[in-house]
């Protein structure tokens, strides 16, 4: 399984380093965003439970364009046909998707948290960094268990891009608050504060409990 899933993993970071479909956009699109917000607010500055809401936001919806593209290649390429036909377990597909999607947000956010600190922050970053840099892996990891799930979902459909936004955004609803209240108390305008621990609770529970029904049905989902 582990050997499966690294030969899958490194075919599509292989392919997203040569076609450069997501992480550009995503990245590109988030710094987009930010600036929008840095002109459209009436303020010079944000902090606390704003800063966090806009940051969330910003992440989520830039993580909807690499979900929407997560299974295209494969689709249209043959992708799924090849698999199902190796002797493999098919879960495997679904860990190396999810494991590659959390890559492409990590190098996005590399680029996008800067640009947010810098556009639009009041409080520096420095003093958050530690907590944001937990906070930042959970909602990652729920983003990317659901994400995958939702475009493994909807690659069969004629309306993908329609079909991504409309079932991950409520399911990624939980993420993004818990996300959010755990970032505002870093990101208030006294000084980072202490993680709420019924959140940083929360969001790993979300994302166990999505984990598992992942791995259980994305077989069936192959079959369909």
């Amino acid at each position: 399984m582990t050997r499966i899933v690294g030969v899958l993993l490194r075919k599509e970071l292989v392919l997203e380093l040569r076609m450069r479909e997501s992480i550009p956009a995503m990245a590109l699109f988030s710094v987009t965003v930010f600036v929008v917000f840095h002109f459209g607010l009436d303020a010079d500055q944000v902090e606390g439970q704003l800063a966090a809401g806009v940051l969330w936001v910003t992440m989520l919806l830039a993580a909807l364009l690499g979900i929407n593209r997560l299974f295209v290649t494969d689709a249209e390429q043959g992708g799924f046909d090849a698999f199902l036909l190796a002797p493999v377990d098919r879960t495997a597909l679904y860990v190396a998707k999810a494991i590659a999607l959390l890559v492409y947000l990590l190098v996005v956010q590399l680029v996008a948290i800067p640009a947010f600190g810098f556009l639009l922050l009041g409080p520096g970053l420095e003093q958050a960094l530690p907590g944001l840099l937990l906070v930042v892996v959970l909602a990652d990891i729920g983003i990317c268990v659901i994400g995958t799930l939702v475009a493994a979902i909807a690659i069969r459909t004629r309306t993908r891009d329609l079909i991504v936004p409309l079932l991950a955004l409520p399911l990624l609803i939980p993420v993004v608050l818990a996300a959010s209240e755990l970032t505002a108390p870093l990101l208030a305008e006294g000084g980072a504060q202490a993680l709420p621990g019924r959140w940083l609770t929360l969001v790993s529970i979300y994302d166990l409990l999505f984990a598992l029904i992942a791995y259980a049905i994305f077989d069936f989902l192959l079959e369909d």
